[in-house]
């Protein structure tokens, strides 16, 4: 089954051109199906571009979604024409009265600002308190992560000199862990970030296992016991170009960079960069949809 989504989202054409299965709204309405509720706060500064990302990453499921984007205030984005703000996205304080089956929050561009210094820290915090009553599971996505975190379980991220960019193998940790069944032994992802959380502090918190990781970009997959929490620390969701995109924004803005590291043939810019890590990425957003949402929230959402 696919995901659903409003009509005149700009998602709506673009994923179907690339022939991945989403449904109009109108269309969805004459099914008699419980369709799984899924909210996505999303932070980042374009947030078509995110929209787009992340609903590539949740239509290979047999579940129906219905999804619902949610942004904090009124004067969040200003890379993101208000008109779609105002059509495709609720206030927080507008559902949070409801009741979801999950809830997916993006990363930001944060990751060198104090966490009591981000504007909205108080409301996100809000969103994060909110949804341990109101959400089956909640994925936290990259900036989004180490905000959890520090909220839940006071870890302080490390802050690295220089952004981690590139793409790097991971290694899954245990075989028979649904989050990461049909894993390969060995799997790509995408990080891009300042924030560093180390292995040994995550194994000192014994409510969080961790389920994948890499020798080069560190801990990248880590969850609660009880499936409430996901931690992705890196970028799935990303388009092949994504990566080469921050590179040339950030030399623009007079930021000191590198070429993001095993993602261009030749370590050259000029070169077009591939798509090594979608599958997985997929197969994690399906297996999250399933075994820590589908099969774990109740029939009627309100006994959450």
């Amino acid at each position: 089954m696919p995901i659903k989504i409003p009509d005149q989202l700009p998602a709506l054409s673009v994923l179907a051109n690339e022939n991945i299965f989403v449904m109009s709204e109108n269309r969805a309405i004459n099914q008699e199906i419980r369709p799984m509720q899924v909210a996505i706060l999303n932070l980042m500064p374009n947030k078509i571009e995110a929209e787009i990302q992340i609903l590539r990453m949740l239509s290979n499921t047999p579940l129906q979604i219905n999804i619902e984007f949610v942004r904090l205030n009124l004067n969040e984005s200003k890379n993101t024409p208000k008109e779609h703000l105002d059509s495709f996205y609720y206030l927080f304080d507008e559902i949070k009265h409801k009741h979801y089956d999950g809830l997916i929050v993006t990363g930001a561009p944060l990751g060198q600002i104090d966490y009591e210094q981000v504007s909205y820290w108080n409301k996100i915090t809000e969103v994060f308190d909110w949804a341990q009553s109101n959400v089956t599971s909640t994925m936290y996505s990259c900036w989004a992560v180490h905000a959890a975190l520090y909220h839940f379980y006071g870890i302080s991220r490390d802050l690295r000199e220089q952004k981690l960019s590139g793409v790097y193998e991971h290694q899954t940790k245990d075989p028979m862990e649904p989050l990461t069944r049909g894993f390969d032994e060995e799997f790509k992802v995408p990080h891009s970030r300042y924030g560093e959380v180390k292995k040994s502090v995550y194994e000192n918190q014994p409510q969080l296992n961790i389920l994948a990781e890499s020798s080069d970009a560190g801990v990248y997959l880590v969850a609660t016991k009880d499936k409430k929490h996901v931690f992705v620390t890196g970028h799935p969701e990303y388009d092949a170009t994504t990566l080469k995109d921050e590179y040339e924004r950030d030399i623009k803005a007079g930021v000191e960079s590198v070429i993001p590291a095993n993602y261009l043939l030749d370590n050259d810019i000029n070169n077009s960069p591939k798509n090594s890590w979608r599958s997985h990425g997929c197969l994690l957003f399906s297996n999250w949809l399933n075994y820590y949402v589908y099969q774990e929230t109740p029939y009627q959402l309100e006994q959450n």
